[in-house]
């Protein structure tokens, strides 16, 4: 088969991010080929005989290129899905990971049909946004430090349709928000500053270092969510938070000396504690 089809392209490029060092080299040949040619995976499927043009071969080719260089598919392409929807991304976000589900699980397990809930650090909006989309009676606030990584959210808050539901506000952590929540939920950065330069290439050299960095014990976004969040959470609300490999016991120590009962303990789809909540002890 001629190299410029299908079969003989996405043969070679699997080939390519094999040697590369990918740990997935024939889905990410085959979602950088759909992107570069504009099919789906039928097409591939059905045609794989089919030719690219000059301009496709180009942009397929400088696709396979940067996930050579470990440069995740879902920053090549602009674009992750979470949860059944498609978010934007952008260098100035986190890009959203399967195992943050874990907490939009949980907290859907808790939060009331018309909660209240607020989103720390939100990045993408993909907790939030996801979160409203489930719950068409509820309303929230999220906020980033990032103004670039805030107008990356209100992008996909009105693409998907919750944008008159949640309000985005620029600040640190709890000093932009008013008001009392439900629920409260933030997938912090939660890595120790001196385990950063050791991390994969994908996320060292792609995902901001200011959505990864947690201080020096990785902990600090925990102790400043533990001890402003009583003022912000309704009584018997919900608080949860994702954490990161053995932060167990460190995290539910934070939070209980801020006066918090543990409310959970959420594993992902690898069985691994991705989430931890806690509730508001009544006085």
């Amino acid at each position: 088969m001629p190299a410029d089809h299908l079969a003989s392209l996405l043969a070679a490029a699997t080939q390519r991010l094999k040697a590369a060092g990918s740990d997935t080299p024939t889905l990410d040949a085959r979602l950088l080929l759909q992107a570069a040619a504009g099919l789906t995976r039928e097409d591939l499927i059905l045609g794989p005989d089919r030719p690219l043009s000059p301009e496709q071969l180009a942009t397929f080719e400088s696709f396979v290129a940067r996930r050579e260089r470990h440069e995740p598919v879902s920053r090549i392409l602009g674009r992750r899905e979470f949860y059944g929807r498609v978010f934007t991304v952008t260098p100035a976000t986190l890009d959203p990971r399967p195992d943050t589900e874990t907490i939009i699980e949980a907290a859907l397990k808790v939060m009331p049909k018309a909660a209240r809930l607020l989103d720390l650090g939100t990045g993408t909006g993909a907790i939030a946004i996801t979160l409203l989309a489930e719950r068409p009676g509820a309303t929230g606030t999220a906020t980033d430090l990032s103004p670039d990584a805030l107008a990356v959210a209100r992008e996909n808050a009105a693409r998907l349709g919750v944008a008159d539901r949640l309000s985005l506000v620029e600040g640190s952590w709890f000093a932009p928000v008013s008001g009392v929540f439900d629920i409260i939920l933030s997938n912090p950065p939660y890595i120790p500053a001196g385990e950063i330069a050791g991390l994969s290439p994908d996320v060292r050299n792609f995902d901001p270092g200011l959505a990864l960095s947690g201080g020096t014990d990785g902990l600090d976004p925990y102790r400043i969510i533990a001890s402003g969040a009583a003022a912000y959470l309704a009584a018997g609300g919900h608080l949860l938070v994702e954490i990161g490999a053995g932060q167990v016991p460190d995290v539910e120590a934070i939070f209980d000396a801020q006066g918090f009962a543990a409310g959970g303990r959420h594993r992902d789809l690898g069985g691994h504690i991705r989430c931890l909540g806690f509730n508001r002890v009544q006085k």
